[in-house]
């Protein structure tokens, strides 16, 4: 059974990206990667913003559990986990592969 993070209420989504976000500091951190993972999340973050709004515009999915703060026409959790997906990805990577 899954512990049930929805007390957080509207800010479960947002308490969750900010967890994974220092998990992914950490580990871009100590990879010493912050500068080249800022580069390539900057590179993907425009085809994301259009993916993501796009996908909510047609109904693809609905966040429940989120602030209801929007920015440019989505919710301000989906633009930090624009951030915090990549961040995630590079900082396991180069802790794994890294030299």
């Amino acid at each position: 059974m899954l512990p049930d993070i929805g007390v957080f209420g509207p800010y479960t989504y947002l308490v969750t990206e900010v967890v994974w976000g220092t998990v992914a500091l950490a580990l871009l951190w100590r990879a010493d990667a912050l500068r080249p993972a800022g580069k390539t999340i900057v590179a993907l973050y425009p085809i994301a913003y259009v993916w993501d709004w796009y996908t909510l515009e047609v109904g693809v999915f609905a966040i429940q559990l989120r602030t209801g703060i929007d920015l440019l026409g989505i919710p301000i959790e989906e633009h930090i986990f624009m951030v915090v997906v990549p961040a995630l990805v590079i900082g396991l990577h180069e802790t794994l592969h890294g030299e």
